[in-house]
């Protein structure tokens, strides 16, 4: 359930981005050399804030590693790498995350916020 949650486009627009932040548009090509893309919209202002990334390693339903761009200029723009590991726990998955390399602190910070916030709705999807 939690590897569709991430693989299945349908699935994970409903979690993807933070609460003020959801994702509002979302393509994806789940295999190695596959893209993907997504807008991030501003509950608040309306922003959009895209990004995109391609598949390197998909491992149903061990492995997923994709990279990772946000469509700015300056550091939020340069690519790094998300990697996520799924290990079955009888009824339960523990997922272990990694998002590397930041450039600076903030972008880290910033990152890790989003994510967290995202993973809170992740929860609530999958408790549907």
């Amino acid at each position: 359930l939690v590897w569709m949650a991430w693989t299945d486009p349908s699935r994970a627009i409903a979690w993807w981005g933070p609460r003020q932040y959801p994702a509002t548009a979302m393509d994806m090509d789940v295999r190695v050399g596959g893209k993907w893309r997504i807008c991030l919209t501003g509950v608040e202002n309306g922003r959009a804030l895209w990004q995109h990334g391609v598949f390197k390693e998909v491992r149903e339903p061990n492995r997923l590693v994709f990279t990772f761009v946000w469509e700015e200029e300056g550091e939020r723009g340069i690519e790094n790498l998300v990697t996520i590991e799924f290990e079955d726990r009888g009824s339960k998955t523990q997922m272990t995350f990694r998002h590397a390399p930041f450039v600076s602190v903030g972008e880290r910070d910033g990152h890790s916020y989003g994510w967290s916030s995202a993973f809170d709705r992740l929860d609530d999807h999958l408790a549907q």
